[in-house]
């Protein structure tokens, strides 16, 4: 640069160093607070030295009294022995003559007789004054111990302070005394501590006007640099809110000023209040130009001012669009010239110029795919743009369809395409809209939509519709032959009405069928209740009597086959009891009276419960029982429902396997309930049959050994406690291999339980 062996020129002028501290608010505020602080320490000193001075005198003022009480006292004691030398030696005429020096400064000589009457006096005395006490007062000591006292201070009956010498007369003839009040003793120290007392106050009084005048001067001259702060602190954010920053460029010193919005703007920590040229060149984008170029066209005298748009690197290391406007400025007595300005962020202007051209880019290809032909003309009837359709359309090439040609021009180049108008169907004209057909000499149809601008132009957009007009025929004919359905239809409709007229009838006929079904199976579900409760007690006694009679309770029967036909009688008796009670819990269930005691349980109990209650018969026919329980969980539900839904499961197992087989019940738990598989070899289930087996009194399979089928009701009892607790029952069986069946229940109970309706087992 043309500038860069003046980097070490001499310190910046007055007026560009008083421009940069204008805006250094630091150093101000730094400066402002020192002085605050230096008025306090000015205060502090001016006020200790008044009050040291004032001490000072005070104290030295103290002491000069107490010299001149201690001189008074002396000469008092010197006038005390002079007047009495003067009693012992009288002169011839007697009277006494002292001297004027013992008598001087308010002095008074009093001489006693020896009973202390006052026979003399210098001034004299008030006639009420009688004694050498009432001058005293009696308090004090003078007149006991005479010379032997000295002079002491006493306070005489007045009130009055005073220094008084007693001395005794030769012979007891009596006391000489010499008085001299306090006040006479001090008049020349109080003369000269007033004299003193005024010059000192004189010095300090000025002494704090100086001090108020500097702290005066120092509090206007910071009010000035506070407005100077002030309106500093307005620049600052006027900047700030525009986003603008302050340059001063020092061209000869290679400097650059940057305002603290400069530094704003760009995100960056100021560093110092000045920043070389290189540090700037670093921050400015590359295609943008560097300061070199102006510093040579200033240098030239090519331009006294730039205005120039350039991308600066930011602090968080993306690129600012700025906009620099500055003008140079040379002034008197500085070693060069300035270039002062001002730099706009500008990046939201460059980024709305960039969506603008993007969208406009966007709309011109927008307008280009649509299928339609569109054109649009500003208020002077001009174009302002079209696609390629319309040029189609009119015969123009993409010269001539230029935007700001005016309509006359434009058709006069082109060939306007022979139509047929026509107003458009169900579409109006409404204000500044209008809508219209046209049909071309080639048969095609097109749909011209213009409408007014806001702007006083106007816009024109011509769709192809000659699918719809073909579309709109096939309408027409389609209507015509729907008319012909409709009047099929309704001949249809009549004969379909007269079908739901008998399908009413029916139906109403099916309803009290049902109602009659219903009230039959509710009679016979309270009759089967009512009939196995009747059953129940009779039979009990039965098997009671029947048992006595087999242990031979109450002695021989007589005979062995009796105690076998009381056997015989037991055994039917109680495979007659579980029948009934089986019909019993199926009536109840019907009815839906059958109300589950919830409690706690292990699932392992119930288990093992059933398979002791199997227990006898399995051992009877040499089956082998296994428990595989791998879970120790408790379980909540109605304990004496799940064991007997167990129990049936294991009793129907070992009923139906043959001598020799194995049973075997096992327990898996899931997420939130347990599984009970019981799984038998016996002669299995077909398939077919499966469904039929949890129906009520249902029978499937041959007889047993003892020729006996069961009441055909274990199984729809089972699901119908296995339902109720929210659980279900599910079999899987092969002939010849076996049957397993699985029982379901949850942990927990659910929110209602309710027992399914008696018809729920004939739809099964």
């Amino acid at each position: 640069m043309t500038h860069a062996d003046l980097a070490s020129a001499p310190i910046r002028s007055g007026a560009w160093r008083d421009f940069a501290l204008f805006f250094a608010p630091r150093a101000s505020r730094g400066a402002g607070a020192r002085g605050a602080w230096m008025d306090h320490c000015v205060l502090a000193l001016a006020a200790a030295f008044i009050a040291s001075a004032l001490g000072v005198t005070a104290l030295l003022a103290a002491r000069e009294r107490d010299t001149e009480i201690a001189a008074a006292s002396a000469g008092l004691e010197l006038a005390a022995a002079a007047v009495a030398h003067e009693f012992n030696a009288p002169r011839s005429g007697g009277g006494f003559i002292f001297s004027p020096a013992a008598l001087a400064n308010g002095r008074q000589a009093v001489i006693a007789d020896a009973l202390g009457a006052i026979v003399f006096s210098a001034p004299p005395l008030p006639d009420s004054i009688k004694t050498l006490n009432d001058r005293l007062g009696a308090a004090q000591a003078l007149t006991t111990f005479g010379e032997q006292a000295g002079v002491m201070r006493v306070i005489l009956p007045d009130g009055a302070e005073a220094l008084a010498a007693v001395r005794n007369l030769k012979g007891a003839a009596g006391q000489a005394a010499v008085i001299q009040p306090l006040e006479d003793a001090l008049a020349a120290w109080r003369a000269r501590a007033l004299q003193t007392g005024l010059m000192t106050l004189a010095c300090l009084g000025a002494l704090a006007l100086m001090s108020l005048a500097w702290i005066s001067q120092t509090r206007r001259a910071r009010a000035a640099a506070a407005g100077g702060e002030r309106m500093r602190e307005r620049i600052e954010t006027a900047l700030s809110r525009g986003r603008c920053g302050l340059w001063d460029w020092d061209i000869a010193r290679g400097r650059i000023y940057w305002s603290a919005s400069m530094h704003a703007i760009l995100g960056r920590e100021p560093s110092g209040p000045w920043l070389s040229c290189g540090d700037v060149n670093a921050m400015i984008h590359p295609g943008d130009g560097d300061l070199a170029r102006i510093a040579e066209l200033l240098a030239a005298s090519e331009t006294d001012s730039i205005d120039h748009e350039f991308r600066v690197l930011d602090g968080v290391g993306g690129w600012m669009w700025l906009r620099a406007r500055a003008e140079l400025v040379r002034k008197e007595g500085d070693a060069g010239a300035h270039l002062v300005g001002i730099a706009v962020d500008i990046t939201e202007q460059k980024l709305l110029a960039e969506r603008s051209a993007t969208a406009d880019m966007r709309l011109r290809d927008a307008i280009e795919t649509i299928s339609e032909a569109f054109v649009l003309w500003d208020a002077g009837n001009r174009m302002v743009m079209c696609n390629s359709k319309f040029q189609r359309l009119h015969g123009l090439d993409g010269g001539a369809a230029g935007a700001g040609i005016s309509y006359s021009e434009l058709m006069a180049g082109g060939t306007s395409p022979q139509a047929r108008m026509l107003p458009a169907s169900g579409s109006p004209a409404r204000g500044n809209a209008r809508t219209y057909e046209a049909r071309l000499d080639d048969g095609r149809w097109l749909q011209i939509n213009e409408r007014r601008t806001n702007d006083g132009g106007y816009v024109s957009v011509g769709t192809d519709i000659t699918t719809l007009k073909r579309h709109e025929e096939q309408l027409v004919d389609s209507e015509r032959q729907l008319m012909a359905s409709i009047a099929d239809l309704r001949r249809s409709r009549e004969t379909l009405e007269a079908q739901a007229s008998q399908m009413t009838d029916l139906a109403e006929r099916y309803l009290e069928q049902k109602a009659h079904a219903e009230s039959a199976n509710q009679a016979k579900s309270e009759f089967l209740a009512n009939m196995s409760h009747e059953l129940r007690t009779p039979l009990n006694a039965i098997i009671g009597f029947a048992e006595l009679m087999e242990r031979e309770t109450f002695g021989a029967l007589g005979c062995a086959r009796y105690v076998e036909y009381s056997a015989h009688i037991r055994e039917s008796g109680e495979h007659l009891h579980s029948f009934i009670s089986d019909v019993l819990d199926m009536s109840r269930i019907d009815a839906g009276r059958m109300r589950l005691e919830y409690g706690e349980f292990r699932i392992e109990d119930i288990v093992l419960a059933a398979v002791e209650n199997v227990r006898a018969a399995a051992d009877q026919k040499n089956i082998v029982v296994s428990v595989d329980v791998r879970t120790s969980e408790t379980i909540r539900a109605d304990r004496a429902q799940i064991e007997k839904v167990i129990t049936g499961l294991m009793g129907n197992a070992v009923k139906f396997t043959p001598r020799g087989g194995r049973v075997s019940i096992r327990t898996r738990r899931l997420a939130s309930s347990v599984n009970f598989f019981v799984e038998d070899n016996g002669a299995g289930i077909a398939r077919h049959a499966l469904p039929r087996v949890v129906i009520p009194f249902e029978q499937i399979g041959a007889p047993l050994e003892n020729g006996v089928k069961g009441s055909g009701l274990g199984l729809a009892i089972a699901r119908s406690i296995l339902e109720l607790h929210g659980g279900s029952i599910k079999i899987r069986s092969t002939v010849g291999a076996g049957t397993i069946v699985r029982a379901q229940i949850p942990l927990e109970p659910p929110a209602m339980q309710r027992a399914p309706p008696s018809a729920a087992w004939h739809a099964a």
